[in-house]
């Protein structure tokens, strides 16, 4: 069961990743994706954020865009590169780790979507940005599959 406070906290941290992101013109989108996009989350859960963007090599390589990210100051535990995925994960005062997943946007590619991109969206997946509906398409598309 997940605790009110960490429920506020998962609010605070999208509406502040929804604020940065809105700065961010290589932002394409950014979907919750896991246990909380699928309602599932335990207190021991870390939050999932996918970032569509062209520049993940930025975001693994420096360090100042989290403190505009996230609502209060965290420290990096993890920095890994799996694939076409580039993840980093922070870990908040409370516990809570956010775990930023940075892949291009062609990895929301729809023709055709790829299994392992269908994996995950099946999995649990949650548009937070998505002005262009990158990521709406990407889910549409998986549940036809």
């Amino acid at each position: 069961m997940i605790s009110d406070e960490r429920k506020h906290e998962y609010r605070r941290i999208k509406h502040s990743v929804f604020t940065w992101s809105q700065d961010r013109r290589d932002i394409v989108g950014i979907a919750v994706v896991g246990p909380w996009a699928r309602k599932s989350a335990q207190m021991d859960s870390h939050l999932d954020l996918l970032v569509l963007t062209p520049n993940k090599d930025h975001y693994i390589t420096t360090e100042s865009w989290i403190s505009h990210a996230l609502p209060s100051p965290g420290e990096i535990v993890r920095t890994r590169v799996w694939g076409a995925l580039a993840e980093r994960q922070v870990r908040l005062p409370s516990g809570l780790v956010v775990e930023f997943g940075f892949v291009a946007p062609s990895w929301a590619s729809i023709d055709p979507v790829d299994p392992a991109t269908a994996h995950l969206v099946l999995d649990g997946c949650l548009p937070l940005v998505d002005p262009g509906s990158v990521i709406e398409r990407l889910i549409q598309a998986v549940q036809l599959l």
